[in-house]
């Protein structure tokens, strides 16, 4: 992921679209929204809450809309990039310049109606999933208490990991080999995205 610190930087390491990111990013600054970068890419906030972001792509240039899922989105433009993954974000992607110069009032009115739904707190919260583990794991847990005290101190994201780390492969066999990497972690108190963490 790209650790650009500014807007300007993000635009400059995109210069394909640099255009049409400039324009995009007068029409959110123009919203009286609060410019900041993060996971290396312009995001607009208001009140603290991301309300719009800029993106730049091979054959594209896209707005995110953080709480897309509630916008009203009549004139039918927002997509789900990611179906199945994201509830609430929303994409509205644009290929040329003349799309965004056409489209500016129904950008603005777009990002109006995102502000106005950030500002009363309407938003979709993330539902999590309940925690699986696989029996290979469950089995272990069963019959190792200082397995299982260690396994409870866990976090829940932690427990999601070691659960996930041991029951993805398809294989028994493999989830088997999984098995007996991930005991001697959960014993030292680690998990296996530990390494990624700072």
């Amino acid at each position: 992921m790209e650790k650009n610190k500014t807007v300007d930087e993000y635009i400059s390491k995109h210069l394909n679209h640099k255009v049409e990111l400039e324009l995009l990013r007068s029409i959110a600054q123009g919203m009286n929204l609060n410019e900041t970068v993060k996971w290396g890419a312009p995001v607009y906030t208001e009140s603290g809450k991301n309300v719009v972001g800029l993106g730049s792509f091979k054959s594209y240039v896209g707005l995110w809309f953080y709480q897309g899922a509630l916008l009203k989105d009549e004139a039918k433009r927002l997509m789900n990039a990611q179906e199945g993954v994201t509830q609430a974000m929303r994409q509205w992607r644009f290929e040329t310049l003349e799309e965004i110069k056409n489209e500016t009032d129904l950008i603005k009115s777009y990002i109006d109606e995102a502000i106005a739904n950030a500002k009363v707190g309407k938003e979709i919260k993330p539902q999590k999933k309940p925690l699986e583990i696989p029996v290979e794991l469950q089995h272990a847990l069963d019959n190792n208490e200082e397995l299982r005290l260690k396994f409870e101190a866990f976090n829940l994201t932690r427990k999601r990991e070691c659960a996930e780390f041991v029951g993805s492969p398809k294989r028994e066999a493999t989830r088997q080999a999984k098995l007996e990497q991930i005991i001697p972690m959960i014993l030292k108190g680690i998990s296996p995205n530990d390494k990624y963490r700072k």
